[in-house]
């Protein structure tokens, strides 16, 4: 039997002014943790885009690489450019071969890549993906409404709760941001 590669947490938040990406830093390989800093979110588009990946990492880059190439050609439309990448990873041989989810924002849309050539947006402006992933999106969703909480403060609270019910998250985390205009 192969141990499987384990522990993403990845959380957008877009709420008010902001928007905001967080991940863990938690890398598993069975029951064992092999890093627990790892950095899971990527800003590309000159800065104006947040990324972040759940799953195998030179998948990841991969992908990171061909959403740069596809943003380079439609530059401000960051939709087009998924939309265009989910059609490659469905066509593509060596595409469809990659085990990875991606999601991004910019200032007007936060999206979801998956390898079955998805590009979704989310209800409620919020999107966690990963082996957390379900418990920061629950935790996210229920702290959206509550007053003086910011995007940010939501997230952290938020990959808090999922680090103390997931065994493959931890507390280790890279936060990226964009303040909406």
């Amino acid at each position: 039997m192969t141990e499987s590669w384990h522990g993403t947490t990845i959380l957008c938040v877009r709420k008010g002014p902001m928007v905001v990406m967080a991940g863990d830093g938690q890398v598993s390989l069975g029951q064992t943790v092999i890093k627990g800093n790892a950095k899971k979110l990527r800003r590309v588009g000159d800065g104006q885009i947040l990324a972040g990946f759940a799953g195998a990492t030179a998948d990841a880059f991969a992908l990171l690489e061909r959403l740069e190439a596809k943003l380079e050609r439609h530059p401000g439309q960051l939709a087009r450019a998924c939309v265009e990448l989910a059609k490659d990873w469905r066509t593509d041989r060596y595409l469809r071969r990659l085990e990875a989810m991606m999601t991004v924002a910019d200032k007007d849309v936060s999206l979801v890549l998956t390898g079955q050539g998805d590009v979704l947006e989310p209800e409620y402006g919020v999107i966690g993906i990963g082996s957390g992933g379900n418990y920061a999106l629950a935790a996210a969703r229920a702290l959206l409404p509550v007053e003086g909480l910011d995007a940010e403060e939501v997230a952290r609270r938020a990959m808090a709760i999922a680090a103390d019910i997931c065994v493959y998250t931890n507390t280790q985390l890279t936060v990226e941001k964009l303040i909406l205009s």
